[in-house]
């Protein structure tokens, strides 16, 4: 396989006005490795901070973004274990980081961080869900241990792991609190199915005392160190916090103490990959989507290479809740 294609390619930081698809090789699979025609990704923020060159060392110039997508296998290298045709999704591992990523028409991503599905879901669906779906079955899964009747408060409710995380907590049995800053956001939690939609204000610490006074069972952190020593006085005895997000910027505390956490409680951390995401549990939520009518968190759908300019723009402005979606 032989050629060129469009995609997204940057040779060193800009802004969201220079994402224009240009003319660049088609790759060529070798070993385990497999091109894959890509027909939909996500628009995330991290893609929005390497554009700008304000990523962390394992991002590097020059550089096809993209840390997510879907596609049809179109080649692959003899050894390789897949077939020319299959449905697959990819996410993390360095994609659109370390190695070019999913903004073109096609990808070559290494067989073992592919995972293989059948859906006749639309592209613009399964374009949303890869990444979004890892790290909140993840951040459920290995970060809580989430079980059936446990009572689950999601800090960053309108955020899309945040709704993503909601759908599944929701399935699997547990009650949901789930929070937003914003008033108009609270009908939006409701959409997804939030048991108990709160406003994030000054009153609401002692709303949930009210709603839970012997403390929730598990938190996922999604704003970061901003609501973490709150969340740890809203936890029961034995109660779990997951640290998977920072939508207030703040990763990290330079004088944190862990004898700040309370006695009892505990709090680990996620940031999984592909292969926490295993094929049947794809499989079973796209199964899930088409039979139950699942809500799938997409906030806008775009068509084409040539439209990444402006998702990139709607996603810095947050104008829409839910995933930014590139149909190729």
């Amino acid at each position: 396989m032989s050629g060129i294609m469009k995609a997204i390619r940057l040779e060193q930081p800009c802004n969201s006005d220079d994402l224009i698809p240009v003319e660049v090789a088609l790759p060529t699979p070798k070993g385990k490795e497999v091109v894959v025609k890509v027909k939909a990704f996500s628009v995330n923020e991290s893609e929005v901070t390497s554009s700008k060159g304000e990523s962390s060392q394992d991002f590097s110039f020059p550089r096809i973004l993209g840390i997510e997508g879907v596609g049809v296998i179109e080649s692959v290298s003899e050894k390789s274990t897949l077939k020319v045709g299959q449905q697959v999704a990819t996410m993390m591992e360095g994609l659109g980081r370390s190695i070019d990523g999913s903004y073109a028409e096609y990808m070559l991503v290494h067989e073992d961080n592919l995972i293989p599905f059948e859906s006749d879901l639309g592209w613009e669906v399964l374009g949303a869900i890869p990444e979004m779906l890892q790290t909140a079955y993840g951040s459920l899964t290995k970060g809580l241990q989430l079980k059936q009747d446990d009572t689950l408060l999601i800090r960053g409710g309108t955020s899309t792991v945040g709704l993503m995380a909601a759908i599944i907590a929701k399935y699997q049995g547990a009650t949901v609190i789930s929070t937003s800053r914003k008033p108009e956001n609270i009908s939006t939690l409701h959409e997804y199915g939030v048991d108990y939609p709160l406003l994030d204000d000054g009153d609401f610490e002692s709303t949930v005392q009210k709603i839970m006074p012997n403390g929730v069972d598990k938190v996922l952190e999604l704003v970061g160190f901003t609501t973490l020593y709150q969340d740890m006085k809203l936890l029961k005895q034995g109660g779990l916090i997951c640290f998977t997000g920072a939508l207030s910027g703040i990763w990290i505390e330079e004088d944190f103490s862990p004898f700040s956490i309370p006695s009892g409680v505990y709090l680990t951390s996620y940031a999984g990959g592909v292969k926490d995401l295993p094929s049947e549990v794809l499989t079973e939520f796209l199964n899930l989507i088409k039979t139950n009518n699942m809500v799938v968190p997409i906030g806008k759908i775009y068509k084409g290479l040539e439209s990444v300019s402006q998702a990139h723009k709607d996603l810095e402005a947050h104008k829409y809740n839910g995933k930014y979606v590139v149909v190729i």
